[in-house]
């Protein structure tokens, strides 16, 4: 709406110190990512030329209000005159911007190593959870999304990671459209994704 286009823009100004782009250390004053375990994957969501829908692979080093509007609009909140094929566009955005954060070398494919990067990021924060754990935990998820995505494989066939496709198919029946939002409460708006 007009109104969140206008929180949102007082809170572009606000990052950006009235400056006309934001660069990634503007991001270092916002409270909500100051713990998050994800936080520098997030940032860089922002810069990354896939979600700024200008180019297949790249980085900017700087963004301007659209481009901050363009990312912000991964974050909307479903409408509710929304009819089906306009619902399941607006997952596909949302999914596709999740996709993007796990594909770290732009290449088209989550691989095992970049699971793995994800999952020690996310639990960072548990010193308890040994690296072996987690080498574990990412192994059996790639073979799961290999069984999913593929079926039954052949003992000489080998799965090189999870593409956008089988992305899709792995987060059939889960809610992103509520689990990936803004909130716009307060000045502190900020991009929630779980």
């Amino acid at each position: 709406t007009s109104e969140q286009i206008e929180q949102l823009h007082r809170r572009f100004k606000q990052l950006s110190q009235n400056q006309q782009t934001i660069r990634k250390e503007n991001f270092d004053n916002v409270p909500d990512l100051e713990f998050n375990p994800i936080r520098a994957r997030i940032i860089h969501a922002f810069f990354d030329k896939r979600n700024l829908r200008k180019a297949a692979s790249g980085l900017v080093e700087e963004i301007n209000f659209e481009d901050f509007l363009t990312v912000m609009s991964y974050f909307r909140p479903i409408e509710m005159d929304m009819d089906e094929q306009q619902l399941e566009s607006f997952r596909k955005e949302k999914l596709r911007f999740l996709f993007h954060m796990y594909d770290a070398d732009h290449d088209g494919k989550i691989t095992l190593q970049e699971y793995r990067n994800v999952l020690e990021e996310l639990m960072s924060g548990n010193p308890d959870l040994e690296k072996e754990s987690l080498r574990s935990i990412a192994e059996g998820a790639m073979l799961e999304a290999a069984t999913t995505c593929m079926g039954q494989m052949g003992s000489d066939e080998v799965y090189e990671g999870i593409t956008f496709e089988d992305f899709l198919k792995m987060w059939r029946g889960i809610d992103i459209e509520t689990k990936m939002h803004v909130r716009f409460l307060t000045m502190e708006t900020i991009a929630h994704c779980y």
